[in-house]
């Protein structure tokens, strides 16, 4: 009988474990994503956290002038030369009337607009060997200067593999 009680108490004591070892349970759940390009045409940000993020332009208070922005692409074409444009004219805002910000943009050292033109960025071989560039973004100081205020814009480039041996 002694035994039989030392069972259930054994018992008992166990399932009272049990139970307390899940109270303190935690789970965590991430996403992990991948992207491998394609080895005949890619144009990907070396450091791709950055780019689906506000990016912010310096201001040099002392100065009084506005910063620029510069990140790198890894860049790969294997037929023929690469080209960009932008979809629109770039600027920054603050939504108020004549408060604006024009930009500059260059990709691989070559000055983009929105012209529905397409401009090469890469000649065949250096796209074929594929390179990383850069791309930079800098203010326009406007006449008269800048005005204080919460400015916002976007940057929309288009890319496009020229037709081999146009």
């Amino acid at each position: 009988m002694n035994k039989h009680c030392m069972a259930v108490v054994l018992a008992a004591i166990t399932v009272l474990n049990i139970g307390t070892a899940w109270a303190a349970r935690e789970t965590l759940n991430f996403e992990v994503t991948l992207t491998i390009p394609s080895q005949s045409f890619y144009i990907l940000p070396s450091e791709p956290d950055w780019i689906h993020r506000p990016q912010q332009l310096v201001w040099n208070l002392p100065d009084s002038t506005l910063g620029g922005f510069s990140k790198n692409f890894d860049v790969r074409h294997d037929t023929s030369a690469i080209e960009a444009r932008l979809d629109s004219a770039p600027y920054l805002s603050t939504g108020k009337p004549g408060e604006t910000i024009a930009l500059r943009v260059r990709f691989n050292n070559v000055e983009l607009s929105a012209d529905p033109v397409f401009r090469q960025v890469l000649s065949k071989s250096e796209a074929a060997a594929g390179m990383r560039v850069p791309l930079q973004i800098d203010p326009v100081k406007p006449v008269g200067g800048y005005r204080a205020g919460e400015y916002f814009g976007n940057v929309l480039v288009l890319f496009n593999a020229r037709a081999p041996g146009a």
